[in-house]
């Protein structure tokens, strides 16, 4: 390399100036957590909202106050052999519903309903509920009414609401949006537990009627209502569509706990999303079917799913393996107990019998309907 050479490359390099700002030039200004997005007072002030709430829900096991870091419990004095049990579920797009209501008063009950009516087919009471509640902007009267119905849910399942966790998350979410995810954890007495042996031929199925749609199927719900440009002010038998879609999912913990005590149940299936199809055969053994009848015109709420199957052209097959269609809960009983059963639950709930469970062919599928 030249002399003349290696003095281009020279002037060639790169100079790294001292871009240091002594006099903060840049920084006129200071930046917080909130201008970031994230509005912590906001959340301080739902806590302050939410605790009376709270409280109502707390049991005598209860060890810990809304705010610590972890929640903590006793095992209840009755439970000899406890097993515990826990479960996580949202509610699906059932919230655009609401939101296009603005009414938010029933999405908590629906949030706790999904979990503990899946503690409740082992035969486990609720114990203690955990949500989460995520948004674009904290908006604290409406995430209060949401909590609300969270606290309201587990007052009627008489679970303790011990905590939770608030997110902003700004750029995440539409304006205006949230969505929402809880957890349970239940406890059972190790030889009080339903469904560890499965139920036995013979057995007679008992459907709960359920309260409506529950929290299931809201896509294809909301896509009938895009493409048949409904409208959710309509009358759909009586009643407008809105209040039909957000009428809160039952509970079936207080009946199902009651009646445990006095009568053996052999299994039990939540009818969640999947519908009959789908969660019926996950209470019975490999070589054990389901032969059912439905009729929707046998339940209060079948009317609802006739009509969708109507309006959207919806095949009974589909809506089956979608939708409660009108059954929120089905019991595997013994044939002898069958009546008492049906007088014990029918004093507050809407019950009947809907079918056997009997042996399975190779050739056969796992629910049958005639």
């Amino acid at each position: 390399m030249t002399t003349e050479d290696k003095k281009d490359l020279q002037d060639s390099e790169l100079v790294i100036e001292d871009t240091s700002n002594p006099d903060n030039e840049y920084n006129q200004e200071t930046l917080n957590y909130k201008q970031a997005g994230v509005d912590v007072e906001a959340g301080y002030e739902l806590v302050q909202q939410i605790k009376p709430y709270v409280k109502k829900t707390l049991r005598p096991e209860i060890l810990s106050g809304l705010g610590s870091f972890s929640a903590l419990s006793r095992i209840p004095s009755h439970i000899k052999n406890p097993i515990l049990v826990t479960c996580t579920d949202g509610v699906g797009t059932k919230i655009e519903i609401a939101r296009e209501l603005n009414f938010f008063e029933t999405i908590g009950i629906d949030l706790v309903a999904m979990s503990v009516n899946d503690l409740i087919v082992c035969g486990a009471e609720p114990l203690v509920f955990l949500d989460y509640y995520v948004t674009d902007k904290l908006k604290v009267d409406l995430a209060t009414e949401v909590i609300k119905g969270i606290a309201k849910g587990c007052e009627l399942s008489n679970c303790s609401l011990v905590g939770g966790e608030t997110a902003e998350h700004p750029g995440s979410f539409p304006e205006d949006s949230f969505d929402l995810a809880g957890f349970c954890l239940g406890v059972v007495d190790e030889d009080e537990l339903i469904g560890v042996e499965g139920p036995k031929n013979n057995d007679v199925l008992i459907g709960i009627a359920s309260s409506g749609f529950h929290s299931n199927g809201f896509s294809l719900i909301r896509k009938v209502i895009k493409d048949y440009n409904l409208k959710l002010e309509m009358n759909v038998e009586g009643s407008s569509l809105g209040e039909i879609l957000l009428e809160p999912t039952r509970i079936y913990v207080p009946e199902i706990l009651s009646l445990k005590k006095s009568v053996k149940i052999n299994a039990i299936s939540h009818i969640t999303g999947g519908g009959f199809i789908e969660n019926i055969p996950r209470m019975l053994n490999e070589t054990q079917k389901a032969v059912i009848k439905h009729d929707f015109n046998d339940w209060p709420s079948g009317k609802y799913f006739s009509w969708l199957s109507e309006i959207a052209n919806i095949t009974k097959d589909d809506l089956l393996q979608t939708f409660n269609c009108g059954v929120g809960l089905v019991l595997a009983v013994n044939q002898e107990d069958e009546e008492n059963i049906l007088g014990a639950l029918n004093q507050s709930l809407f019950a009947k019998s809907i079918g056997t469970v009997e042996e399975k062919s190779k050739s056969d599928r796992n629910i049958e309907f005639i």
